[in-house]
């Protein structure tokens, strides 16, 4: 049974996950390079890009996260400095940027994007490993099976419209029951690994490096040793 979907594997290993080539909206700047594995309730979708070349953009359609995992992406905001992002960086572009995307060799990422209505935050937000981390709400106790974790995140990106956030997060090792995922997440391992558990007793593995998605309400338990920290997006769906 799948629990996760998996983007991305550090190590190169081909992922099983199914991808469509297709674009977000008529306006999709990555028409043509994008592959959607996932899309759902309130115009999210999670999948892949392989890009090289020259974009300019002048208003970004929608919101979107990108995790660089091979080569190096440049992007440059209207009034801004150029961002260089190479493998596990990460950055959230806001609707409504005015935006040049470069990348002489190629550069593949992995993404998480949800349409907005109208621009509400333009610019880039990078996502950052060494973050500005600060306690967050950890789990019930009916919940864990073992000593509760100490959790952190550095939440900087928001956009209540689209219920969006991004941000880094990181927890000491704990261990949770299977149960219904309470929020569409994406996220991509900067630190630690992670055992997810399947309602059937199936395990899906995941490591630094890799990037995945959960859905919501997708029946799931995680089991960790070590510290682990991720990238992560997050989205509530109305039900």
């Amino acid at each position: 049974m799948t629990v996760a979907i998996v983007l991305h594997r550090a190590d190169g290993a081909p992922v099983a996950t199914p991808f469509r080539r297709t674009a977000f909206g008529t306006d999709d700047p990555f028409v043509g390079h994008r592959e959607i594995a996932w899309e759902g309730p309130d115009s999210m979708i999670v999948g892949r890009t392989s890009f090289v070349g020259e974009l300019e953009v002048a208003s970004f359609p929608h919101i979107e996260t990108i995790v660089v995992v091979e080569g190096e992406l440049i992007l440059t905001a209207a009034g801004a400095a150029p961002l260089v992002l190479g493998p596990q960086s990460g950055v959230v572009m806001g609707c409504g940027t005015t935006l040049r995307i470069q990348t002489e060799s190629g550069a593949r990422f992995s993404f998480c994007a949800a349409a907005c209505d109208k621009p509400k935050k333009p610019g880039l937000v990078q996502l950052r490993a060494d973050a500005d981390f600060k306690p967050s709400a950890s789990l019930p106790a009916e919940a864990l099976l073992g000593p509760a974790p100490h959790c952190r995140s550095d939440n900087v990106f928001s956009s209540d419209g689209a219920d969006y956030r991004a941000g880094t997060w990181d927890s000491t090792p704990y261990h949770r029951v299977v149960r219904p995922h309470r929020q569409n997440e994406f996220m991509h391992l900067l630190a630690g690994s992670v055992r997810f558990a399947a309602p059937d007793g199936s395990v899906l593995s995941a490591g630094t490096g890799d990037t995945l998605f959960v859905p919501q309400g997708a029946s799931i338990g995680w089991e960790s040793n070590d510290r682990v920290a991720k990238f992560f997006v997050v989205q509530s769906v109305q039900a």
